[in-house]
């Protein structure tokens, strides 16, 4: 075998195809004997191995730089605003929970307590408090998050 011939086969062994025993056989005796083919087969093994190294690491702050560019050449233009269309006003949230916290004090007006707390004994009112609890939490949740820009204007919390 040629010189030219061993490294064209060692080349296309390094895709997916595999060599026969015989042509590793042939390309190994050749390989040992040619300095100059060995010392070019090592060249090859360190490019793909620099090739399946990150060869080019990205530069330090690189992402920085280019964010600082960008905001430096777009043009300044006021906050954009969307026309999302509008919930209840702050009106209708404050009427909207004066009518849940008087149905939920009122709900218990007809419930025989002392009956209620003989059959059961006081546990139940941890039942009665959870619940209420839990329908005034997710009611202030909602109204925060809903307003949640006013109520920053409002108290200067920016």
């Amino acid at each position: 075998m040629n010189c030219h011939a061993v490294l064209d086969q060692v080349v296309e062994s390094t895709g997916d195809e595999s060599l026969s025993l015989a042509s590793q056989i042939k390309i190994a005796v050749h390989l040992f004997f040619c300095p100059r083919c060995a010392a070019e087969l090592k060249k090859l093994e360190a490019a793909q191995d620099v090739l399946k190294a990150d060869f080019f690491p990205p530069p330090p702050n690189l992402e920085d730089a280019i964010l600082e560019r960008i905001y430096a050449e777009a043009p300044e233009t006021e906050e954009e605003h969307y026309d999302i269309p509008a919930g209840f006003s702050l009106r209708g949230w404050v009427i909207t929970g004066i009518i849940v916290l008087f149905s939920l004090a009122s709900s218990f007006f007809g419930m025989d307590f002392e009956e209620v707390a003989a059959s059961e004994g006081s546990s139940f009112l941890l039942a009665v408090g959870l619940t209420v609890g839990v329908v005034v939490t997710g009611y202030g949740a909602l109204f925060i998050g809903s307003h949640l820009k006013e109520l920053t204007a409002r108290f200067r919390l920016h």
